[in-house]
């Protein structure tokens, strides 16, 4: 309500439409870096927006304030890799009407995901002094495989621009529009030439989600799939390209396993690759 000559000035309903209440948000952390978390914080110049559009009620990343749920949206940053914490996800996905996975190790594991192809228990023996005292799961795995999932936004780190993207549009009860094509098309936009046409080097571009703005390949350097999967991707025409093209399997398979290596297409195309190199030897 503002005030004009002295005079009180009654809220429309127009106004009314135009504001709506604050979101209740809650930012949680499962096993990751808290990089994808701090994205929300650089938002150094929108953050005083975001701040008028949601009530952030629990981020402890951020602040020593906490307020039990239920919460309208939830953030999740964080694979699952222990029993509490596969138990904790669901107590989250109770509070949160919406809950919203950020992040390659919430959304495909993260690259602690590569214990899912190696003994964790030797693990443990290696790192630990004492492993006997450290409970883990045999696995690192998403949200998603755990608890039913309302968006994912990918990214190692997520973009802030389409984290702003998703608060907004679950602010005023739309669907996120943030973009499904392939990081190839990023290329194209900034006239980067085809490093994997022009140079012969390997590149996940062709599969990979746009987000990144096509930074690898633009100083020369392939693309190793940072933002996951894009949406239909062709992994086994690629890769079958690529061992045509001389790569070997030993050469492609850790580019497949790095920050999204247990993305179905991406995992689904390393083990095809490794069972070529151990058909090879």
């Amino acid at each position: 309500m503002s005030t004009t000559g002295g005079a009180q000035r009654s809220q429309s309903p127009r106004d009314a439409v135009a504001r709506p209440r604050k979101v209740r948000l809650a930012v949680f952390k499962f096993a990751s870096c808290d990089g994808c978390q701090l994205s929300l914080l650089d938002c150094e110049d929108e953050l005083l927006a975001v701040a008028e559009a949601v009530d952030i009620v629990y981020f402890l990343e951020a602040t020593s304030r906490v307020e039990s749920g239920p919460y309208d949206v939830g953030l999740v940053e964080g694979s699952i890799c222990t029993p509490e914490d596969a138990e904790r996800i669901r107590q989250v996905r109770r509070e949160c009407r919406y809950l919203v996975t950020i992040g390659a190790c919430a959304t495909a594991g993260g690259i602690q995901s590569l214990r899912n192809w190696a003994d964790h228990e030797e693990f443990l023996r290696c790192v630990y002094a004492r492993p006997e005292y450290i409970r883990t799961l045999a696995t690192s795995t998403p949200i998603a495989a755990h608890v039913p999932v309302d968006f994912e936004l990918r990214g190692c780190p997520i973009d802030r621009f389409q984290l702003l993207e998703v608060i907004r549009a679950l602010v005023w009860g739309l669907r996120p529009r943030t973009p499904r094509h392939s990081v190839c098309l990023d290329c194209k936009r900034r006239g980067t030439v085809c490093i994997e046409v022009a140079q012969g080097v390997p590149c996940l571009g062709p599969i990979t989600h746009a987000g990144c703005g096509a930074i690898c390949p633009a100083y020369g350097r392939g693309c190793y799939g940072c933002f996951g999967p894009a949406a239909q991707p062709n992994g086994e025409s690629l890769v079958s390209r690529f061992v045509s093209g001389g790569i070997s399997a030993e050469r492609l398979v850790p580019l497949l396993r790095n920050f999204n290596a247990a993305a179905d297409e991406f995992r689904c195309q390393s083990d095809r690759l490794q069972r070529l190199g151990e058909g090879e030897r």
